[in-house]
């Protein structure tokens, strides 16, 4: 199964800056009042990653704000330095304070921020999830980037089509935690279970997308493992983290390692022979997907039910499927051949 974007062809020609970390940032027209753009306001939306100064919410921010420049909102981004269960709560609490439009969430836990999410929308705040979700319950809508299944599956493929279908292989999370990191994690032993009797997976560890944890966790899972053949990495910071240290260690070329990452981040390792392939959807083009979802919440374009639809900018028109989420594509496959054609 080949995994290949609806979007290909427009991401070939985007061509994208480099992310660049955001903290606050508002529209150029400062008549904010706080109201709908359904009113003749501006919609205010407020992104709140897992956490700041990561380079895979740095690009999915980037694209929220396009998106809310377009459609002549208010845009901010807040959060946490670490990812946390807890780390979020505060910012929702404040965003519902000031009156905030919607709040545009990559839930670091699926239960922990839940009440102060139900907190915000009494307050009249629209809350959408994107990346990583809540509990279903305790939210308004969910922008997926791909299907949980689409994204094990692609990780599982690479990963068993380069160390041939046998061996050791162990997996580097995000947090132990995190929603959409379990979910992926959970069906990749289901996919080996059924279709790799001859794979072993033999551990799995947790960087809490910090860089310096994820590349310690690595040196750690190979001095454990001496016959460890691959790593799967399902975060932007544990696969560029462990690719790092595999470039400079007497591993390189003899453990495969794949995930999902940026093409800025993972180039070099690419072009090293670090690492042959790995996959990820457009970070901002999620951004931008979330923030149009978040204005139709606003707007009352869309309830959340399942069947509606909305127009999302230059991305064209979306439905929500069941549990209310909408999906943005299929995860792309990158490698030595395509991988100059990105620039996010």
């Amino acid at each position: 199964m080949k995994f290949r974007s609806k979007r290909a062809a427009a991401l070939v020609a985007l061509t994208l800056s480099a992310a660049v970390a955001l903290t606050a940032c508002g529209s150029s027209d400062d008549n904010g009042d706080g109201g709908s753009s359904s009113s003749g306001g501006k919609t205010t939306v407020t992104f709140l990653p897992k956490n700041l100064g990561n380079p895979y919410f740095d690009t999915s921010s980037k694209g929220g704000e396009a998106a809310v420049k377009e459609f002549g909102g208010t845009f901010a981004q807040v959060g946490p330095d670490q990812a946390s269960p807890d780390a979020q709560v505060q910012y929702i609490n404040t965003a519902a304070q000031q009156g905030v439009k919607a709040l545009v969430i990559s839930a670091n836990d699926p239960k922990a921020i839940c009440d102060a999410i139900k907190q915000a929308q009494s307050a009249g705040t629209k809350v959408v999830t994107f990346d990583s979700d809540t509990s279903p319950d305790c939210r308004d809508l969910f922008v997926n980037q791909a299907t949980a299944e689409g994204i094990a599956k692609a990780q599982v493929d690479s990963i068993t089509k380069q160390i041939g279908d046998s061996g050791e292989i162990a997996i580097l999370s995000a947090a132990a935690n995190a929603t959409n990191q379990n979910a992926w994690i959970e069906l990749m032993k289901k996919d080996l279970a059924a279709n790799h009797p001859n794979v072993k997976l033999v551990d799995t560890v947790y960087g809490n997308d910090d860089d310096q944890t994820s590349f310690d966790k690595t040196a750690a899972l190979l001095q454990a493992h001496p016959n460890l053949k691959g790593i799967v990495s399902p975060t932007t910071v544990g696969i560029a983290a462990a690719a790092r240290y595999l470039s400079t260690s007497q591993y390189k070329g003899k453990v495969a390692l794949t995930g999902l990452g940026t093409p800025n981040q993972m180039r070099d390792y690419v072009k090293d022979g670090t690492v042959k392939e790995f996959a990820l959807w457009n970070p901002e083009d999620l951004g931008y997907l979330a923030a149009f979802a978040a204005k139709a919440m606003v707007d009352g374009d869309i309830t959340g039910k399942e069947g509606d639809s909305f127009k999302a900018g230059k991305l064209g028109d979306f439905k929500v499927g069941a549990d209310g989420t909408v999906l943005l594509g299929d995860p792309y496959v990158f490698n030595a051949e395509n991988i100059d054609k990105f620039n996010f």
